[in-house]
């Protein structure tokens, strides 16, 4: 323990923060002046980790919830040594590994992708409970801590009730939260906007909430101490902090907690950038350098942090050897591979809902995949998840041995955690619930689309045929909003999300099969809850049903057809039946296409596409949804019809009457399609 290092290379944070900012012209500097005695405090005396090794996977985690602190982050990895001068030099800017929030890479120490406030911290929960998980089954390997960085934005958003309830029910002693509270906000000071004690509202979660004077470094580590030992909560350090730690006028009068200080550069506030830097003791002519002194430390501090890691990983490889089947199921975890599995042996009900199907799919995942947390939102016995359930059992505190998370009424918390479960490594998450609640869940299922996460959405209940519920409980846009994500890339270029909504129960295995075998992105199964004739076999239902992982394939066949019909989901069995009339009655030649998933449909050869939905011949599309579902595919000359309105309260067979969705209405609308094409 040096004070004066400490505090030097605490200021050097802070001038490295603001030389960002400055040079930027872009950023936030007075948050990361104010969080950098933690910061420095936490990653050399605290944090384990091996520098030579950043992805190691026993390694602490520090989860940050407030993105736009991202010059504090960058800062202080610069110290360790993870990015160059020319990086920092580079922060905001095009092409930079510096980005204006801080985007999930390991190998530099970024363990999330954050900037939505409230979402950082909930990761990191998900990320503790991953690690108690995996802990329960290979006891003592796991035993790393996940650290939190919040502030006053993050405690404010409605996620951080459901991330701090979850937290304190299970008992997260992993899990330790540092809360940046300053008293000011981007746009008004705190007091402004509320009046709750924060302390008394964790502690009523279950958490200990220890409040530090967050600049004193001697009060620092003692918070971190207490919360390394704590055996039963999550620890919340409340550190009372400065925004714009040191800055000073340009007559040397100090210019500290002020709110222009939050979302600007320093040069642009009442402060003095230079005077400031000069104040920090940095050399003005060189803002992005190292003190020689914080340097000499730093490379003392990661030699100390590689021989700690090193003593660890001896003891983890005494483990594995005296432990050897359950060191190959560690590293098969870890792998993020699946074992074999067989998902055609699955029994199916006959004309089953899909969301039974998927029930069935996941009694099997349960016996034969060790390493899957499901969540639901309270609807486990809704969205069929407790066909896992019934063979799992419920997370508790001090009991981790099960398999199912019960996240109560939180869909956007339970999805932000299963994100944390993901980036954590080494388990499968699954998280369900009514699609129409999709849209509780979209900022965290838009930043697991950024972040390549492979979490699984079970989405049930997905069309007006909910029924009786009426319109809050009908998904009639959530189909279209969800399959943009289709269309948009991720930063590897790939499709960044997978929808699949099968047509019947054995395409609903094999779309399971589809979302587990997608180890890069999201994706969801969008799931009936009405049964659904299954569609009839040539040969073998599944092998035929297995070519939905082209995108699209037909269910219904024949040699010089008029006319081809293409739905997803419920509505390609009805397409089914009106095929089967028109054929019957009006001598008509009829192709049907199950398209389960329109994004993976275009990555298919031009040549494959047209096999199934031929440029040049008729199209008619069937959806329950929006129209513009099925538009991108039916060409120029097509025809959908879906539903162009909220639905009502009425049982489903009703609606289907009322809003044209029975065969013989499609039909109809079949003919007069192709009467209208003629003219």
């Amino acid at each position: 323990m040096n004070q004066k290092i400490d505090q030097l290379a605490a200021d050097n944070i802070r001038a490295l923060a603001i030389a960002m900012v400055e040079k930027a012209n872009s950023g936030h500097p007075g948050g990361a002046m104010g969080g950098a005695d933690f910061m420095h405090i936490l990653y050399t005396e605290y944090l384990d980790f091996d520098p030579n090794q950043m992805d190691w996977a026993f390694r602490d985690r520090f989860f940050m919830d407030a993105g736009h602190l991202s010059a504090l982050m960058y800062a202080q990895y610069y110290l360790l040594g993870n990015y160059e001068k020319s990086d920092v030099q580079q922060f905001r800017q095009w092409g930079s590994i510096t980005p204006g929030h801080p985007e999930v890479d390991v190998l530099r120490g970024i363990e999330n992708t954050s900037g939505p406030l409230g979402q950082g911290h909930a990761m990191g929960v998900g990320a503790a409970i991953a690690a108690k998980f995996l802990d329960a089954r290979f006891y003592g390997i796991f035993d790393h801590k996940i650290y939190g960085f919040i502030t006053d934005g993050g405690v404010q958003e409605e996620i951080s009730q459901g991330a701090g309830r979850i937290a304190g029910h299970l008992g997260l002693n992993n899990f330790i939260l540092f809360y940046d509270s300053n008293d000011v906000q981007l746009s008004s000071m705190t007091d402004e906007v509320t009046s709750e004690d924060t302390a008394m509202k964790y502690e009523s979660w279950g958490w200990k909430v220890i409040t530090i004077d967050g600049h004193d470094h001697d009060q620092i580590r003692k918070a971190l101490h207490d919360a390394n030992a704590e055996t039963s909560k999550p620890t919340l350090i409340i550190g009372k902090t400065i925004m714009g730690k040191g800055c000073v006028t340009a007559d040397d009068a100090m210019y500290e907690g002020e709110c222009e200080l939050h979302g600007k550069p320093i040069g642009d506030t009442k402060a003095d950038f230079t005077k400031t830097l000069l104040n920090l003791k940095a050399n003005p002519e060189d803002p992005f350098a190292i003190f020689d002194a914080v340097a000499s430390h730093y490379t003392t501090i990661k030699s100390q942090k590689a021989a700690k890691a090193a003593i660890k990983k001896a003891k983890i490889a005494l483990w594995e050897n005296e432990n050897p089947a359950l060191a190959a199921k560690m590293q098969l975890f870890l792998s993020g591979e699946i074992p074999e599995l067989d998902l055609s042996t699955v029994v199916q009900k006959a004309n089953a809902a899909t969301r039974d199907a998927s029930s069935a799919v996941l009694a099997y995942l349960a016996e034969n995949v060790e390493n899957i947390i499901v969540s639901s939102a309270d609807l486990s016995n809704s969205d069929k998840t407790d066909g896992f359930l019934k063979k799992s059992s419920v997370l508790q505190k001090n009991d981790f041995s099960g398999a199912f998370l019960q996240a109560g009424v939180a869909e956007l918390t339970m999805t932000a955690i299963a994100n944390g479960i993901a980036l954590h490594g080494g388990i499968i998450p699954v998280v369900a619930t009514f699609f129409v609640f999709s849209d509780y869940m979209k900022p965290a299922i838009r930043l697991a689309a950024i972040q390549e996460l492979p979490v699984k959405y079970v989405w049930t209940h997905d069309s007006f045929r909910v029924g009786e519920d009426g319109p809050t409980h009908q998904p009639i846009e959530q189909e279209a909003q969800i399959r943009l994500m289709e269309k948009i890339k991720n930063h590897s270029g790939n499709q960044s999300f997978l929808a699949l909504r099968p047509a019947d129960a054995i395409e609903t295995s094999v779309a399971w099969d589809m979302a587990l075998k997608n180890t890069k992105t999201p994706t969801g199964l969008i799931l009936s809850r009405q049964n659904i004739k299954d569609i009839p076999a040539v040969t073998s239902r599944y092998e035929e049903a297995t070519q939905a992982t082209k995108g699209g394939y037909l269910v219904h066949t024949t040699s010089n057809h008029d006319i081809t019909l293409i739905a997803n989901g419920s509505e390609v069995a009805t397409l089914m039946e009106a095929a089967g009339i028109l054929e019957k009655e009006n001598n008509l030649k009829i192709n049907v296409a199950s398209i389960i998933s329109e994004g993976l449909f275009k990555q298919q050869s031009k040549a494959y596409q047209e096999s199934i939905i031929p440029k040049g011949k008729l199209v008619f599309g069937l959806t329950a949804g929006l129209p513009v579902n099925l538009e991108g595919l039916i060409g120029d000359s097509g025809k959908v019809i879906g539903l162009e309105h909220f639905g009502y309260s009425a049982p489903a067979s009703v609606l289907d009457e009322k809003f044209g969705f029975t065969s013989q209405q499609v039909c109809v609308e079949i003919l007069k399609y192709i009467e209208e094409s003629k003219k």
